[in-house]
């Protein structure tokens, strides 16, 4: 039951991880990353800071000890060369405190020596460690400033790629067919020019057809009669007739002399 439960946590925070990772904000996460990073340079320069620290604590403990060691064993050349003089000039109780003395020195000069050496070990451990500190500090400063160079040139893609995704959407939506209550664009263009087209059809089928020549003689009859009634307008009125009334009575003339003409003839035959 524990497996199975243990089993079931993890794939839900799998399953949970991946939803968020695809509804997650890039660019958001991008600065929590350069964050995260930058803390993450912070904690080491302050553990490298406390290396260096530990090296230069060790290292001052190291020249202090070299001058206590030169002040004790200077101390103790003094002791023997006064033990030395005091033994010269027979003073026994004076040979007896200076040696006592330079003795005293002399063991003080042995524990510093043996401190100088482990100090010297230390020194050697701090200074190595301190040099991998800073080593390790340059490094990640390094490896910071390139982060923070691609967070620029991600952060620019990003754009790209959201302007690239709206001019994809546009595109798309162009090519789409639109809903069922509004024609789409290829639709509405097919339906004009059928309608166009069968416009240009019919008018080049009535232009050769028998009823427009039946049309034009019927215009052409309104035409006459028209000119007739404005003759008669114009003579009632006592008008001159106009240019075409004045060349019908002269035409009528003629056809009455030719009338005339062939009638005398067929009376004298």
């Amino acid at each position: 039951m524990f497996k199975l439960i243990k089993r079931w946590w993890k794939y839900t925070s799998a399953r949970l991880t991946g939803s968020f990772n695809e509804a997650a904000d890039p660019k958001v996460q991008l600065d929590q990353a350069i964050q995260e990073a930058q803390d993450q340079h912070r904690r080491l320069k302050e553990q490298a800071a406390n290396v260096i620290a530990n090296q230069k604590q060790t290292e001052i403990r190291l020249n202090r000890t070299l001058e206590d060691y030169e002040r004790v064993a200077g101390n103790a050349r003094q002791a023997v060369l006064m033990a030395d003089e005091a033994q010269r000039s027979g003073d026994e109780k004076k040979l007896l405190e200076y040696t006592s003395a330079a003795e005293s020195f002399a063991n003080r000069l042995v524990s510093l020596e043996r401190e100088v050496e482990d100090l010297k070990a230390l020194h050697l451990q701090a200074s190595s460690a301190s040099d991998q500190a800073k080593a390790a500090v340059n490094q990640n400063s390094a490896a910071l400033q390139k982060k923070l160079g691609e967070q620029k040139k991600l952060l620019s893609q990003l754009d790209q790629a959201k302007m690239q995704e709206q001019l994809n959407s546009a595109m798309a939506s162009l090519s789409e067919t639109v809903g069922d209550d509004i024609p789409s664009f290829e639709e509405i263009r097919e339906k004009v020019e059928m309608r166009y087209a069968r416009a240009k059809g019919t008018a080049e089928l009535n232009e050769a057809s028998v009823e427009t020549r039946m049309l034009e003689v019927e215009q052409a009859t309104m035409n006459v009669e028209a000119q007739a009634r404005l003759s008669e307008i114009r003579s009632q009125l006592g008008l001159g007739a106009g240019p075409e009334a004045a060349d019908a009575p002269i035409e009528e003339a003629a056809a009455n002399e030719q009338t005339a003409t062939a009638t005398g003839e067929t009376e004298g035959a």
